[in-house]
């Protein structure tokens, strides 16, 4: 194995194109080489490369949905909100990492993927549990499910210094979305990297609106109709210096993000347009320093800064005039030592803390500021067949309300401290020696903390709420099989079996005996089973043509146990499917290469569900789907490579929705043209 970068890589098959960092490789005798420095026991659901680049997404959310017990919320179009859940467990359970820190939100919680562009992306890894390695920072072992995202680094041959690539997007909803990327080799050691894209898009979008009362299977209404309020201007910059240094890598990172979207809102009460607006700026500053200090001693710092503005406008009076913002910052600072005992057996110990703060201008905010640290202890033992990992984490939070009424009504109160100590087992055993079949299993119990809208939100917030607990079982295996010289070249096999808990849920309930008061409270408890299978096929057909086929299934059922005080509402809801999840699931993915030309198909299905826990007719959603076509042309002028796709979108025009009242769009496209120097 070779330490490369923030990155461990080993060899393997892979028909993906791949980058090769020539700077790097000529470091190599600098570099500590080790077979004990990765041992990964729960293999993650990767697409990178010209897997990742065949897809017809826009941005992350997009591309994500192309992974086994994923559940993508989007409410329409490229301004919409996008957020992710990962087996049903919730989305303020999963964590997001970029370039290997987390992206953090103490408001409420999610992270908008729509925000992050394809662009600039290299890599997607969804990691069940938690991720393969101890050697990572104490927040890494701190989701249920972890999605990380890596941004391209640069890349040089020997004999250039600077990299330039140009991306333009046009197409339906009046689209205009040029990028451009940077990169320049500094030294030998230290690399530099800029990126920038501005997005703008009217979000103008027919669809059709139909609704059919299940019982009697008559047509309730059917319409057709223009999406308004759902355009978007963004700006995103991004910068990075990379280097190397005797025996370890650092890097620096500065991003930004800077966005006017209008919301569309739900169509609901013959209402079909909402003038909502809101407003968003993101910024962070994130560096990472690993070194090898002895030898079988390692040592990783990240840290990190993060700056979010929110503003939140309703000028509709017939309603409630609203205009709210929000300011948060976080500052984080991690330090993890990983030590060899011997060349088996590694431990890590890793230590974070993270400081919270939220201002708004909303009536009775209070101002609330977390305190938080994290300890994680960590081992992992490679014993031939039988690969094993442990660790165990210690949470310990406080909160300080600076002034200002709790949302109670109460004196200047903050919720309580909290100190929680959360195992992780997991582990992988290969039966045949000669054969590529793993085994694997983990358990995992870990929680969320209610986020400051839980808390703090003025009349709504709880600050007696507790943590909402996770436990994951699963089961599975892997298996993997390559031919030389045949059709099939290579094929690999991954399933597994997954038993959730979810405990102390945090649902809002009515507060009192009214229907327009509530408040946050811990009574949720949802029992999810569920499968994921994925599959992918490497084809080497005649005349030097590649055919690459990944397919993902899920099937999920996933059951809301709360215990409710209405006796009526108890009836209907008790033991039903849990809102938006699907019992089945699954995607397609094709990519013919045929010399500079490539052919992608992607299908997307998503089964029937309902909206609410009370699996009645008036909350049943009926299954849709999606096919995306593409085709790509390479070519090189002079010393410009340059590449021209299309993209047809909804190929057939499916009619449907992601989340109720929110239409989706029908058939679009988009046409990029790309030139790297």
């Amino acid at each position: 194995m070779i330490f490369a970068g923030n990155d461990l890589y080993s060899q393997q098959n892979n028909h993906d194109t791949a980058r090769v960092d020539t700077g790097l490789i000529k470091l190599l005798p600098y570099v500590t080489v080790s077979t004990a420095a990765y041992k990964e026991v729960i293999p993650a659901q990767k697409l990178s490369g010209a897997q990742l680049k065949s897809l017809n997404s826009f941005s992350v959310a997009d591309a994500i949905r192309y992974f086994a017990g994923v559940q993508v919320k989007d409410y329409g179009g490229i301004g919409g909100l996008k957020t992710v859940d990962m087996r049903s467990m919730g989305t303020n359970h999963m964590g997001v990492f970029y370039d290997g820190i987390q992206l953090g939100n103490a408001q409420n919680g999610q992270i908008d993927l729509g925000k992050f562009s394809m662009d600039n992306i290299e890599s997607i890894s969804v990691y069940n549990g938690q991720k393969s390695d101890i050697f990572q920072p104490a927040k890494d072992y701190g989701s249920s499910g972890t999605i990380y995202l890596r941004s391209r680094k640069p890349v040089f041959d020997s004999t250039k210094r600077t990299n330039v690539k140009g991306v333009f997007k046009t197409g339906s909803f009046d689209l205009i979305n040029p990028s451009v990327l940077l990169e320049q080799k500094l030294t030998e050691n230290i690399h530099a990297a800029f990126s920038g894209e501005y997005t703008n898009s009217s979000g103008r979008y027919p669809f059709r609106y139909k609704r059919v009362f299940q019982e009697s299977g008559n047509t309730a209404w059917d319409t057709t109709a223009i999406r308004q309020n759902g355009d978007i201007e963004a700006i995103r910059l991004e910068g990075g210096l990379y280097g190397n240094i005797d025996r370890g890598v650092w890097n620096a990172k500065a991003y930004f993000y800077n966005s006017e979207r209008g919301i569309p809102g739900a169509i609901v009460n013959n209402v079909w347009k909402r003038a909502q607006r809101q407003w968003d700026r993101n910024f962070f500053l994130q560096g990472s320093f690993r070194k090898n200090i002895l030898r079988g001693y390692d040592i990783q710092v990240n840290a990190k800064y993060a700056n979010d503005y929110m503003r939140y406008l309703n000028p509709d009076t017939t309603l409630l005039y609203i205009d709210n913002n929000f300011h948060q910052q976080e500052w984080y600072v991690s330090v993890a030592n990983k030590y060899s005992l011997t060349k088996k057996i590694d431990i890590d110990l890793s230590t974070d803390f993270q400081y919270n703060t939220l201002n708004s201008n909303l009536d009775g905010f209070v101002f609330p500021e977390r305190f938080t640290s994290l300890v994680a202890l960590a081992g992992a033992a490679d014993l031939g067949k039988l690969k094993m990992q442990a660790s165990l984490l210690g949470t310990f939070i406080n909160e300080r309300i600076t002034r200002g009424n709790t949302a109670t009504g109460d004196s200047a109160i903050a919720a309580p401290s909290k100190q929680e100590l959360t195992p992780a087992f997991f582990l992988s055993y290969k039966p045949f020696p000669k054969t590529d079949f793993n085994i694997r299993a983990f358990y995992k119990n870990i929680f969320r903390m209610p986020t400051f809208n839980d808390l703090y939100y003025t009349d709504i917030g709880n600050i007696s709420l507790q943590p909402e607990y996770t436990h994951q079982y699963n089961l599975g295996f892997a298996y993997r099989k390559a031919w030389s010289g045949k059709v099939l070249s290579e094929w690999q096999l991954q399933a597994d079996g997954y038993f959730n808990k979810v405990t102390n849920k945090i649902v809002a309930v009515p507060k009192g005996s009214g229907m327009y008061r509530w408040m946050m409270m811990n009574i949720g408890d949802v029992k999810i089973k569920g499968v994921d299978i994925v599959t992918d096929q490497a084809f080497s057909l005649p005349a030097g043509v590649l055919l690459n086929l990944r397919l993902a299934y899920t099937y999920q059922r996933a059951q809301d146990f709360t215990t409710r005080k209405n006796p009526g509402l108890q009836k209907i809801t008790y033991g039903g499917q849990i809102p938006y999840i699907p019992w089945h699931s699954g995607s397609l993915i094709a990519g013919i290469q045929y010399k500079s030309y490539r052919l992608n198909y992607s299908f997307i299905y998503v089964g029937e569900r309902y909206h609410n826990s009370a699996n009645i007719p008036e909350n049943y959603e009926q299954p849709w789907y999606t096919h995306d076509l593409s085709v790509s042309k390479e070519m090189k002028l002079k010393q410009y490579r340059c590449k021209i796709s299309g993209e047809l979108n909804n190929v057939f025009s499916q009619d449907y929705e992601v989340v109720v009242n929110y239409p989706m769009p029908k058939r679009n496209f988009k046409i990029i043209l790309s030139v790297e120097l």
